[in-house]
């Protein structure tokens, strides 16, 4: 399996090599060659294994540079840490399956990929005796889990950038009390949309990329794309032993990582075992705009309860694009030049073929709260807001066949937004008690590349003892 860029100026490479270069130097987003796909008899011989076993089965499909044994160990070191035994477990809720993401150490889906990445990071730089610097934005709980899949590690430092006062007061202390000393929590006054376009610049410098050696945590990253489809697969057998041999999913979504990996996942399995990919919003609705009516335009970004979908530049929006560009490179590099220098492409002309893959739809902030209060109420079902935003788009556009809905992060995570549907405070779980009373570090920093590349220049590691 060879990864190539989304615009076509790089040579391509093996998987570890795309996992440390992040970011392709031409610009684009690294993925592989071709996506493979499996037979009826694979799928037969899948159905019955423990998230691990399927994780290693699924990883091994795009890996041809590590080991069996490799792969085996990464994958059991990466969900030790999960306090559920399946990993990713699926909960029927009324009429519809809520499947649990939130069981990591840091209590959302970004756990499920960090904590591989971190792995895979450790063990090329054990490989090589190298080093490298971490750069990442996050718009909430990106951070916190590439924080814990890399703090104390040696011969990595990580710099994380989020939006100063536009995170939960949790997300932003599970982040800021991490005090290890090769973590590194920087508060832009700003977007998360600026912080990602600061981290996109610095990889973009190639002389201060190559001399930090820069790793990207980002959804950048096929690493974490890849470690995501394992739990729509996973979760699709669930349903099937339920005597559902077709499934729909809705996912809630800002960057669109989390809902390519489910595109990867529909290419994997058979035809019809992934139905419709249900893609919810929030009120920053570009994704929507592009569903529905063709338009990936940029607006202002709208502070909601779940902010780690106020995005209006999805980072993974690339990847869609190559394959809707039918794999042209040269198409894919001409729109986003025209994205970066008008903020708009009209993709109109498209959307009978994205009608095949996604429907869509964006829920308020009215409709996010009165989610939670009715699913609480019907069913003594707690979600927070960003899984809430995926079950109103479900209950909205749900078809024939059943539909899983993404939990995204523990409820304790957004508690203001909690009691505000409920009336009352979440209990909090272990892994958050007390944060409040800990210590925490963090630099506030103006939204600007330069400054930023200074702060990551001085406090960078260089060299391996």
């Amino acid at each position: 399996m060879r990864y190539i860029s989304t615009r076509g100026g790089i040579e391509s490479m093996v998987f570890m090599d795309a996992v440390m270069t992040g970011l392709a130097r031409d610009g684009g987003l690294i993925l592989p060659e071709t996506l493979p796909a499996i037979d009826s008899g694979k799928l037969e011989s899948w159905r019955n294994l423990s998230y691990q076993y399927l994780a290693r089965e699924i990883l091994g499909l795009f890996i041809d540079d590590l080991s069996g044994n490799e792969i085996e160990t990464l994958v059991e070191e990466s969900y030790r840490a999960f306090s559920h035994p399946q990993v990713t477990p699926v909960r029927k809720v009324g009429d519809l399956y809520i499947l649990e993401l939130f069981h990591g150490p840091t209590l959302a889906f970004k756990d499920v990929a960090l904590q591989l990445l971190g792995n895979l990071f450790a063990l090329r730089l054990q490989q090589t005796g190298s080093f490298m610097n971490i750069v990442g934005a996050t718009s909430g709980d990106t951070g916190s889990a590439a924080i814990y899949g890399v703090r104390g590690k040696e011969g990595i430092n990580i710099f994380i950038l989020h939006p100063h006062g536009r995170t939960s007061p949790v997300q932003a202390l599970q982040m800021t009390t991490v005090l290890d000393a090769n973590v590194f929590n920087i508060a832009i006054r700003g977007t998360f949309d600026d912080g990602q376009a600061i981290v996109k610049e610095l990889f973009n410098d190639l002389g201060f990329r190559d001399t930090y050696h820069l790793g990207a945590i980002n959804s950048i990253n096929w690493a974490r794309v890849l470690a995501q489809v394992v739990y729509y697969v996973y979760s699709f057998f669930k349903l099937r032993k339920a005597g559902f041999d077709s499934v729909d999913f809705s996912v809630p979504t800002g960057n669109f990582g989390d809902i390519f990996a489910g595109f990867v996942a529909k290419r994997l399995l058979p035809e019809g075992c992934i139905n419709r990919l249900i893609l919810a919003t929030n009120e920053n609705d570009i994704l929507t705009r592009f569903v529905n009516r063709g338009d990936y335009s940029i607006a202002g970004v709208r502070p909601t309860s779940s902010p780690s979908m106020d995005i209006q530049v999805a980072s993974n929006f690339e990847r869609y694009l190559y394959f809707l560009r039918d794999r042209d490179s040269a198409r894919v590099r001409s729109d986003m030049e025209e994205f970066a220098a008008s903020g708009r492409l009209d993709l109109s002309a498209l959307r009978q073929r994205v009608a095949r893959d996604f429907v869509s739809t964006s829920v308020s902030e009215e409709e996010t709260i009165a989610t939670i209060a009715d699913v609480y109420r019907e069913h003594d079902y707690l979600l927070d807001p960003h899984s809430a935003v995926g079950v109103r788009a479900a209950r909205e556009l749900a078809g024939e066949r059943p539909v899983i809905c993404l939990a995204t992060a523990h409820p304790a995570k957004f508690g203001d937004a909690v009691r505000k549907a409920i009336g009352r405070d979440v209990d909090m779980p272990p892994a958050l008690a007390g944060l409040e009373e800990r210590e925490s570090r963090c630099e506030i920093l103006d939204a600007d590349t330069d400054t930023v590349k200074n702060y990551v220049r001085e406090h960078a590691i260089t060299g391996r003892d």
